[in-house]
């Protein structure tokens, strides 16, 4: 299992030690042409997504078109490389400063309203509203953390993993990707599909096993996503994103009842 890793493990309270499957959590640096521009922590596994995902989410790249191609940057000493170089097409341009003035502006975020206003108010004016929203049918919405958990393999060994997954209307499971990072699970997901040249994403639906903060649904708007549904809680700048972007928001799903934060048409 290359997420995870066994190790040894005090068990309380019979006094045994075993050895359990514990998820990796290693650091991941993403340049463009060679220039460091972000470092995150996650567990290996589809880093051409992540990194594409990331770049297309936070604005560097406009699209697939962008990408001459993603390489994973070779390291010394026999270690695992854990570095994914972006190497872009002719006449493309990287926006590293749109990549800065929203890491500035989502750090500040938690602590800062005026600042979180800043940033909902930059979103919309970038992307525009969702021009098409959606709302999901109900009795999809109870079905889908079943549908998570079966798919989530390596949390079912580890119990260390969020998951996100892109589904369609008919409840299709297009992709499913597991993180220690729950902005890199939504990363890997979204980064998948442009990589397939299949962005926008207007007749999916984002599930997240998190909570759903501003930055998911702030991804989500990127990618046009018009639904977002979440087993944990909503925010409110989350709420409030959601509401300005058209995006139908729930949380605490669950087989039996969810809670509906926005929605494409009602209050």
């Amino acid at each position: 299992m290359d997420r995870a890793d066994k190790r040894n493990v005090f068990m309380h309270p019979s006094g045994e030690v075993r050895t359990d499957w514990v998820v990796r959590e290693e650091p991941l640096e993403i340049r463009v042409e060679g220039k460091p521009v972000a470092v995150t922590m996650r567990t290996p596994g589809n880093d051409e997504e992540l990194a594409a995902g990331f770049l297309y989410t936070e604005g560097v790249v406009d699209g697939a078109d962008d990408f001459q191609a993603l390489r994973e940057v070779p390291s010394v000493h026999a270690l695992p490389s854990n570095t994914i170089d972006c190497l872009l097409a002719g006449g493309a341009q990287a926006h590293l400063d749109a990549l800065s003035r929203a890491t500035r502006e989502l750090y500040a975020t938690s602590s800062c309203g005026i600042c979180g206003k800043a940033s909902i108010d930059r979103i919309v004016v970038q992307t525009g509203p969702l021009t098409s929203p959606r709302r999901a049918p109900e009795h999809l919405l109870c079905s889908l953390p079943q549908r998570m958990r079966r798919e989530q393999q390596t949390f079912q060994h580890t119990g260390g993993l969020h998951a996100a997954a892109l589904f369609r209307f008919d409840g299709t499971l297009i992709v499913l990707r597991e993180d220690i990072g729950r902005h890199n699970a939504v990363d890997k997901v979204i980064g998948n599909r442009l990589l397939a040249d299949e962005v926008p994403l207007e007749d999916t639906l984002l599930v997240v096993t998190s909570r759903a903060g501003f930055e998911i649904v702030q991804k989500a708007a990127v990618s046009r996503i018009p639904v977002v549904v979440a087993i944990g809680a909503a925010s409110t700048l989350a709420i409030d994103l959601a509401i300005k972007m058209g995006i139908s928001l729930y949380g605490f799903t669950t087989e039996h009842r969810f809670n509906r934060y926005s929605s494409a048409d009602s209050p």
